[in-house]
């Protein structure tokens, strides 16, 4: 060691020159502290004399770190704690930042005469593997501040760019007054305030890192809930390009105001970055909240179509389809297919979606996957195929009877590749790759071209049923009402038939020129000077027994005065007809009669049990219910029920335990108009048997085969007399029954003594 050397005088000579090794300089006044060129050089003289060279560089950057490790850093995030006030975290996101900014000049003046230093010794060694002093005093300011992160600031953070975003989008404005600092706008200076931080930030680099994940999660939060608030419920107006300008116009503009201070990048690369990922953002949202309400898209088709176009336009782009068929069929078995939901509501919905999601792809794919749930639901319905033709053929606009009009004929899938049209080969595309297995095997022009009123069959896969439901509902309708428009039913049946095919629906044809025969032949029998005509005229409609559904058969013996013109009636028509008769249905058709009380006088169209029951009450005032029911052969329940109709009209009261009489006064008017309303919905009932009662009748066809196959075989298994029946007995889909329902069949005559059951087997008693 030189004696000579004053060290300490020359080590308060390097402090002076470099005051960021002087540990009790305060940091703001490192760039204050003045020294003498002459000393600056003299300093390096002697670090350079003693080799120092190295050490005092190692040694200033260690100083900077610890500055910033024990008071820059932990004095920045002091600043930071939770607050709910929106000013108040602008305010003091602001004041943190410009107190960082004020430490970092501090630093940058010391690095800057570290560099100074490094070019007066020649000094070439890397900092931080960095040549450039200013970005290795950036990279320590960063791994630093990073290295003490407070988990509160990212709330301060998102409170400060929010309250300026909002005040960047007009439509969150609060007329005119800035939301920061409650100013009017053009008085206040926090915009300025905010751009001059974002500069600040951009200059030491800390821009992205600091708050670029706390701006995204800002910006999808502040998309998502833009989204909500403009397309909530409303589904008649389209809004992708709506969103598309407001993203460009406001939320990229003020992104691009942001990082255009971002040193450490150029403002086009990152840009185009976050564009991209806002724009896929916007389109993923808006699609999600689309998804999430289609079950309302649909049942509000055709008013929400721009709203399905949008969501045809952003599932190309999203890969979202799964999610979509995934959520459609939850909501579709949550609110449509469960019992509170009637059937015509369910088939209104099962049209509306076909309609719908033909929009969202014209493959019919995802019609296909998503409804299929629905046609289980409705196969399981009874009254299904009822609703279908009672839509079909009723006045009014409705979707199926526009369908109709249009006169299409109906596609029935049979399950089996069809040969696609090769004229169009060119223009052909496969399907897409994620269709479902079980659909491809399906002509794809069949799922493109098939109407709804196919579909709709395809549900059951059988045109017989439906046209038996139509002839079904057609008898009815001409049975309960004479006098119908048969020209408009024939305008419908015409229409069927372009549907369904001529031979399908000739019981029906028949069915109509029955009508029309009954009336030509009243009218020859009224004009046959030998038929008279007492006070009580009779008018027949006259059925060709095999061409028309089954009747409900109901026993009922008419009054003697309308048995003897029934009589005459028959008589009257076996002259004109020759060899024929006619088999009355007495519980069918309608009597017009007038009834003259001592208070009043009704003009009634009845059934003919009722006006049964009246002549009776004609004949004797007073009637016990077992005596009169034994005089029309009709059981005491059931006619106890059509004298309430009487009752309810106040002409027949009940006296006694099952005792009737006639009442020429009427008491208590009102009670009786309510009790009319019920009695009158409740004699609203068909004239035809119920498909329960047809099942019935189809079922007991088999039997006779059942007990062929008994008396040969002696006992048989249930699973044999299936399969023996599917052999001899099942002629067609519309006669063929299940194994549980011949189960059902067979149990119920065992509990009727007709069959013995035992160990699996069935045989015939003895």
């Amino acid at each position: 060691m030189d004696e000579n050397i004053n060290y300490k005088e020359n080590w308060t000579l390097i402090k002076r020159v470099f005051p960021i090794l002087d540990d009790d300089c305060p940091l703001h006044q490192l760039e204050d502290r003045l020294f003498l060129k002459e000393e600056f050089y003299e300093a390096v003289q002697f670090i350079k004399k003693m080799n120092l060279v190295h050490q005092i560089q190692k040694f200033i950057i260690r100083k900077i770190e610890k500055r910033l490790r024990d008071i820059v850093a932990p004095e920045f995030w002091s600043y930071f704690s939770n607050n709910e006030q929106d000013n108040k975290g602008f305010q003091q996101f602001y004041n943190a930042v410009e107190c960082l900014y004020d430490s970092y000049k501090q630093l940058e003046h010391s690095m800057r005469k570290l560099d100074i230093f490094r070019q007066a010794t020649e000094l070439e060694e890397l900092v931080n593997s960095e040549k450039c002093l200013n970005k290795a005093l950036k990279l320590i300011f960063k791994a630093t501040l990073l290295s003490q992160l407070n988990l509160d600031y990212q709330t301060t953070v998102m409170s400060f760019y929010e309250s300026a975003l909002r005040m960047e989008d007009l439509d969150e404005g609060y007329n005119g007054q800035c939301i920061i600092c409650s100013q009017e706008s053009l008085h206040c200076n926090c915009m300025n305030l905010f751009k001059e931080t974002n500069r600040k930030l951009g200059e030491m680099t800390l821009l992205e890192p600091l708050v670029g994940q706390t701006l995204t999660n800002l910006i999808y939060g502040y998309i998502h809930s833009h989204i909500q608030k403009i397309c909530k419920d409303s589904f008649d107006s389209s809004f992708v390009s709506t969103l598309e300008k407001w993203l460009q116009s406001v939320v990229l503009n003020w992104l691009r105001d942001i990082y255009c201070f971002d040193s450490s990048t150029s403002i086009s690369d990152s840009m185009g970055m976050f564009e991209k990922k806002l724009v896929n953002f916007l389109y993923n949202s808006y699609t999600k909240t689309r998804i999430d309400q289609l079950f309302n898209i649909i049942i509000e088709y055709p008013e929400s179509l721009p709203a399905l176009e949008d969501l045809r336009l952003c599932l190309p782009r999203t890969d979202l389809k799964p999610m979509l068929t995934k959520k459609l069929q939850k909501a579709m078995e949550t609110r449509l297919l469960h019992p509170g939901v009637s059937t015509p509501d369910v088939l209104t919905a099962y049209i509306a979606a076909i309609r719908s999601l033909r929009v969202l792809d014209p493959t019919g794919l995802l019609l296909e996957v998503v409804t299929q749930p629905v046609h289980q639901y409705l196969r399981s319905r009874e009254d299904t195929v009822r609703c279908v033709v009672s839509s079909l053929t009723e006045e009014g606009p409705n979707d199926l009877a526009e369908e109709l009009v249009r006169g299409e004929a109906v596609q029935v899938d049979e399950n089996t590749p069809v040969d696609e049209d090769t004229e169009n080969w060119e223009t052909w595309v496969p399907d897409p790759i994620d269709a479902v297995p079980s659909t491809q095997g399906k002509s794809s022009v069949s799922r493109r071209t098939s109407d709804i009123i196919s579909m709709l069959v395809n549900v059951y896969g059988s045109k017989e049923l439906f046209v038996n439901e139509y002839r079904t509902l057609l008898a009815d309708r001409l049975l309960t009402q004479y006098l119908c428009d048969t020209e408009k039913e024939i305008r419908y049946l015409e229409l069927l038939k372009l549907r369904f095919g001529d031979s399908q629906l000739h019981y029906c044809e028949v069915m109509l020129k029955d009508i029309a025969d009954s009336k030509r032949i009243n009218q020859h029998i009224k004009q046959d000077p030998e038929y008279t005509e007492s006070d009580i005229p009779i008018s027949a409609m006259i059925v060709s027994a095999q061409f028309w559904p089954p009747f409900k058969e109901e026993k009922l013996e008419l009054h003697a005065k309308l048995q003897s013109q029934i009589a005459s009636y028959v008589k009257g028509f076996e002259t004109l007809k020759g060899s024929r008769t006619l088999c009355w249905k007495n519980h069918l058709g309608f009597v017009d009669i007038e009834l003259e009380m001592a208070d009043r006088t009704l003009n009634l169209s009845v059934s003919p049990v009722h006006a049964t029951i009246i002549m009776y009450f004609q004949d004797k005032s007073t009637w016990e219910l077992e005596e009169l029911s034994k005089v029309m052969q009709c059981p005491p329940t059931v006619l106890r029920r059509k004298i309430g109709f009487w009752q309810s009209h106040g002409i027949i009261v009940e006296t006694g335990q099952d005792v009737f009489c006639i009442q020429e006064d009427l008491e208590n008017k009102d009670n009786n108009l309510q009790e009319d309303l019920f009695v009158e919905d409740y004699e609203s009932e068909s004239a035809m048997a119920s498909a329960q009662d047809q099942r019935e009748e189809e079922l007991q066809t088999f039997w006779s085969y059942i007990v062929g196959m008994l008396m040969n075989l002696d006992t048989l298994p249930l699973e044999r007399i299936h399969q023996m029946l599917k052999m001899f007995a099942f002629q067609g889909p519309t006669i063929e029954c299940n194994l549980q329902e011949l189960k059902v069949f067979l149990d119920r005559k065992v509990r009727e003594h007709h069959l013995i059951y035992s160990n699996g087997y069935y045989k015939l008693p003895k």
